[in-house]
């Protein structure tokens, strides 16, 4: 049995041992109160807790004592708490990897090979460094990725937001004028006036069922069929497909060259690499790639069955294999491919904003239109033109 699978096992051992559920059969909504009553630590935690690590332990600091120093410094009490737990773990005969796997709904799998594959080459500092570079790598993608959609949505409730506030507040009042004369009105006023005045007389229904409305499409994608729906429509939906496929991509590949550079085994790095794809199609292609490699087959040839990855990837992938120079060309792969990512939000937002400027202003032009027409067709027929 692999290290991962040996990992997992022992993970769901002590979550059934517990008396608890596993990870996978944890409900959205129990996930939610998890952590609204643990507030366990968050990504940037683990970072600056692996880069005060690193730093101890090159200069010569024990890791229970260098442990045991970081504990007294976290405020959190269940990170405090985990890390004393590691320590005493370490005290009590374990090795570090094993007393990480303890804690497998902290620690990714990633990790917890990385540190394993150190313990056995006795490179744990230079590991524990290698692992901050990558968490930087992560956390700095994920905040790439986030503010490239804070604008857009920004924009987008402003939008919402104005034109709700003409609908219910100020249309209304302007359309007692036209009262008794809506045989005169044109369409697009008609309209307005239907959803004004629905918008005014059920507003105690339309805000409540639009929250109603987000929480069950966040449900839905929760579920196996919306998660697996959610997952194929990101990839199919124009400007963001792009950005999806780019971070998916750079995430998988340069997971593959950190624990491959790290001296973990191609299978359970593989299999990693398909736990933190991010998407089922992703993760669906890196097991049918595992299962072909357990097989004899080689990764260049697995992947290019599959057009999920680029076809000049595959092919530098298997120049790779055939010089012996795997790790690096996943690493240079993984690089392009993260300024790619920066190079492709920075296209789609510049794209994004101006079109919900767009989208805002045909809103609210509309509004204007359909009140002012009427207006100008009244006054014609008072005048007599």
């Amino acid at each position: 049995m692999s290290l991962l699978e040996r990992t997992i096992a022992q993970s769901d051992q002590t979550t059934q041992s517990q008396g608890g559920p596993s990870r996978s059969e944890q409900s959205p909504l129990e996930k939610i109160l998890k952590f609204s009553i643990e507030s366990g630590p968050s990504r940037k935690d683990i970072l600056n807790f692996t880069n005060q690590l690193a730093v101890m332990v090159r200069a010569g600091i024990s890791l229970q004592d260098a442990l045991e120093s970081i504990g007294d410094q976290v405020q959190k009490k269940k990170w405090k708490s985990v890390l004393l737990d590691l320590k005493e773990r370490i005290e009590g005969g374990e090795s570090f990897s094993q007393a990480l796997a303890e804690h497998s709904d902290i620690f990714s799998d990633l990790y917890i090979n990385m540190v394993a594959a150190a313990e056995l080459s006795g490179s744990l500092s230079t590991m524990l460094q290698q692992l901050v570079e990558y968490l930087d790598q992560e956390a700095e993608t994920r905040s790439n990725v986030i503010s490239a959609m804070v604008y857009p949505m920004i924009i987008a409730v402003m939008a919402i937001s104005a034109t709700t506030f003409l609908l219910v507040f100020v249309l209304p009042r302007f359309l007692k004028v036209f009262a008794g004369k809506e045989h005169m009105l044109p369409t697009p006023t008609k309209i307005i006036m239907a959803v004004s005045g629905f918008m005014h007389d059920y507003w105690f229904f339309v805000f409540p069922g639009i929250i109603a409305a987000c929480g069950a499409f966040w449900y839905f994608i929760h579920t196996p069929f919306g998660h697996e729906w959610w997952d194929r429509t990101k990839l199919k939906i124009p400007l963001i497909k792009t950005v999806c496929r780019c971070l998916y991509i750079t995430r998988g590949l340069h997971t593959m060259g950190v624990l491959t550079n790290a001296g973990v085994p191609i299978l359970d790095t593989i299999a990693i690499t398909a736990r933190i794809s991010g998407n089922l199609l992703y993760e669906r292609m890196w097991k049918g790639v595992h299962e072909e490699v357990r097989q004899g087959k080689k990764i260049a040839p697995s992947l290019s069955s599959y057009e999920l990855m680029p076809g000049g990837v595959v092919q530098m992938i298997s120049s790779g294999e055939e010089s012996g120079t795997l790790a690096d060309v996943l690493r240079d792969i993984s690089e392009f491919y993260a300024r790619e990512l920066k190079t492709v939000i920075k296209a789609v937002t510049s794209m994004i904003e101006p079109l919900m400027i767009v989208v805002m202003g045909v809103l609210v032009g509309f509004i204007a239109m359909s009140i002012i027409l009427p207006i100008f067709k009244m006054s014609s027929l008072a005048t007599g033109h």
